[in-house]
């Protein structure tokens, strides 16, 4: 941030501690001038309108919100009342800024700069995003029981119908053979079903200890390669500095593996088919925890971003749910079990996709032990390889 009027090194230091504060913050954080120019854009600033400081230095804080945006109002409001005002839920949403861009606005005006306004935006996303991931955790229950009526009301008819229609493929016509081969695929095919939302009704303490997540991804991404993914891109773009995650290796792997293969499927074979995967530390975010004053801190995010056509609009707020699915002959539960694992080590997931880019964030809390023989960070310098 700098200042119209200058008194030497204490001014400049002064300046230096402002920035580093603004930086800090987790919120964008503007400042409009009189003439409606962005004079300074903190770091979360230039993230969230998708430029840099200076570039932003040199346009009008109407060139990057909707037209008509009551931002626009609010500063007007600030500058003529001389006195601070807040608005929530303000849609910001445009092609610029991309879909769903939900926010709450604090605008205060300058005291030493009159005509100028402070702005700071407090995305809805995140609390929308942890309210719907409560909302999947409880669908992941219902189908709890389900699952156990399952295993013990359909299970055993269906042996007894596999094990008729192979006593019947022993007398019958070579002509209606394939008819009893059908009963006894779909019946196989019934249970599989069946055993794939048992896993749902298993409700044992999860065994977790300090995990790597680099090495956990770098796994999953070697067995894509070596399968489904073997024809599409996978960059990477690492946090090296990340701590270990308090997790079970195998259900991490099993997550990933399955969020990786949606992201394959979603690009398809597209020459230019690309997935990416990221991982970050993101503090915050905090989680409060059913029936009791303590609150969660999942700082350490996780990403699969695949460049495939999206999910449908309508379909985003139910993607977790049991039985959602948008592929032709898909059961719709391997997102809810993403959503279940996730939920029984205390985290969340979500996806936020738009046109060409899709993204299933994973918020998980680190580890506060010490890191196990898989915990050691990998040798990286955190770009994208």
């Amino acid at each position: 941030m700098t200042s119209k009027s200058s008194s030497g090194a204490g001014d400049t230091s002064a300046n230096s501690v402002a920035m580093a504060v603004l930086n800090a913050i987790q919120n964008p954080v503007v400042m409009v001038d009189e003439a409606g120019l962005i004079a300074f854009a903190n770091w979360e600033a230039e993230a969230f309108f998708g430029a840099s400081a200076s570039h932003l230095s040199r346009y009008r804080i109407s060139s990057f919100i909707p037209f008509g945006s009551p931002l626009l109002a609010l500063i007007d409001q600030v500058r003529e009342r001389r006195a601070p005002v807040n608005e929530y839920r303000v849609d910001l949403s445009s092609p610029r800024l991309g879909q769903d861009k939900l926010v709450d606005i604090y605008v205060a005006p300058v005291s030493s700069d009159p005509g100028s306004v402070v702005v700071v935006f407090q995305e809805r996303s995140m609390a929308d995003k942890i309210d719907r991931q409560l909302t999947h955790r409880a669908a992941a229950r219902s189908v709890t029981g389900l699952a156990s009526m399952l295993a013990h009301e359909i299970k055993n008819p269906l042996s007894g119908i596999r094990g008729a229609a192979q006593l019947l493929e022993q007398s019958v016509e070579d002509d209606d053979r394939a008819l009893t081969r059908l009963i006894c695929d779909e019946t196989d095919r019934i249970v599989s079903l069946v055993d794939r939302m048992e896993v749902f009704s298993d409700e044992r303490p999860v065994d977790r200890v300090p995990v790597n997540i680099h090495s956990v991804l770098d796994h999953v991404k070697a067995v894509a390669k070596a399968g489904f993914a073997r024809n599409i891109k996978i960059s990477e773009n690492y946090d090296p500095s990340l701590p270990a995650v308090f997790a079970n290796r195998d259900q991490l792997v099993q997550v990933f593996l399955n969020l990786v293969k949606n992201a394959a499927e979603a690009v398809g074979d597209r020459p230019d088919g690309e997935i990416m995967l990221t991982t970050a530390y993101r503090p915050g975010i905090r989680l409060s925890v059913a029936g009791t004053r303590e609150k969660i801190s999942l700082p350490l995010e996780f990403c699969v971003i695949d460049n495939g056509p999206g999910v449908p609009a309508d379909l985003v707020p139910h993607l977790f749910d049991p039985f959602i699915t948008t592929k032709m002959n898909g059961t719709g539960l391997g997102l809810a079990l993403v959503a279940k694992i996730i939920g029984d080590h205390g985290g969340i997931v979500e996806c936020d996709s738009q046109n060409h880019r899709t993204t299933f964030r994973v918020l998980m809390p680190a580890s506060k032990g010490i890191t196990s023989e898989d915990a050691p960070l990998p040798n990286s310098t955190g770009t994208t390889r």
